[in-house]
């Protein structure tokens, strides 16, 4: 088994809760690529953390948290600012986040930062998030994805709150095309697609992605399960029955999940191969669903196996 490089931002979640019957705000490491790379680590993965990191206190538990979750850092630079925050406000179990910080300390990491042997080495390459809507990280991101030898997996995972200037959701289309054109797999939520692609059926958009150069296309439906595209094959996986409490990090524990498999089985063969890969994915996402958390809710193999007994 190899290791996977996860390219992406780390910050620190506010969630919103109550304590004394007062709306408080519990602090949280987060951040959707860190989730997907304690998704792997926590699955059995070998996995390193590529991203800027800010110079404060937070940033430091940030790093103790991620090697705390056998997650390596040696691919995370520091930079002169101070962490960024996502405010989690939940309407249900799915989290509405806004971004504080400037400049974000997530959106710094260039081109030259990059530790080149360390992309060349890797057998999964994960790009994505929020982190390609800052062009430093887009270059960044961009070098990593040609250099790579690895299988390239890629996720978008919009967020709307980011998207407030005039052509910034064209912008982000044409970021999606580029990188799904080469791409081994392409992961993104069904929000995901109705941001990018508003009057496609979830079908289209993943055919669409295909017909651009991506290799296999899984979208999610949250508890409806996910839909898989891989080769000619379009089929929807049913997600397991579960009690829901926080859907936070969901999504990215079903990417870890998947990538956790690419290193160690490879890349499927047949459309059957991966659908049963994805319904492994939906097991884990629904055990994370079911814990609070985000990154400190993500599952190990014997987790999942106790709770989704065969």
């Amino acid at each position: 088994m190899g290791y996977a490089v996860v390219l992406g931002e780390a910050l620190v979640d506010l969630l919103d809760t109550e304590y004394d019957g007062q709306p408080v705000y519990r602090q949280a490491v987060g951040g959707g690529p860190l989730n997907v790379a304690v998704a792997v680590a926590r699955l059995g993965g070998d996995v390193q953390f590529v991203g800027s990191l800010g110079d404060d206190a937070l940033a430091e538990r940030i790093r103790g948290f991620l090697a705390a979750a056998g997650v390596g850092v040696a691919g995370a630079v520091t930079v002169p600012a101070p962490t960024a925050l996502a405010v989690a406000t939940f309407a249900g179990p799915e989290p509405d986040f806004r971004f504080y910080g400037e400049p974000r300390s997530y959106a710094l990491l260039g081109p030259d930062d990059l530790d080149v042997a360390l992309i060349e080495g890797a057998d999964v390459l994960y790009c994505g998030s929020i982190v390609l809507l800052n062009p430093p990280v887009l270059a960044a991101a961009r070098r990593a994805w040609s250099i790579a030898g690895a299988l390239r997996v890629f996720d978008p995972n919009v967020r709307s709150s980011l998207l407030g200037s005039p052509g910034a959701l064209d912008g982000l289309r044409e970021v999606v095309a580029e990188f799904a054109a080469s791409a081994h797999l392409v992961k993104l939520s069904s929000a995901d697609a109705r941001q990018l692609y508003p009057r496609e059926p979830v079908e289209g958009v993943a055919a669409y992605l295909r017909e651009l150069g991506a290799t296999t296309v899984v979208v999610t439906l949250g508890a409806d399960g996910a839909l898989v595209a891989a080769a000619d094959d379009i089929v929807r996986v049913p997600a397991p029955k579960v009690d829901a409490v926080d859907a936070t990090g969901a999504g990215d524990s079903v990417m870890g999940a998947l990538i956790a498999e690419l290193l160690a089985a490879g890349e499927p063969t047949d459309p059957t191969g991966w659908r049963e890969r994805v319904a492994f994915a939906l097991r884990v996402a629904g055990l994370v669903c079911e814990c609070p958390g985000g990154a400190i809710a993500m599952p190990t193999r014997a987790a999942i196996a106790a709770r989704f007994p065969a």
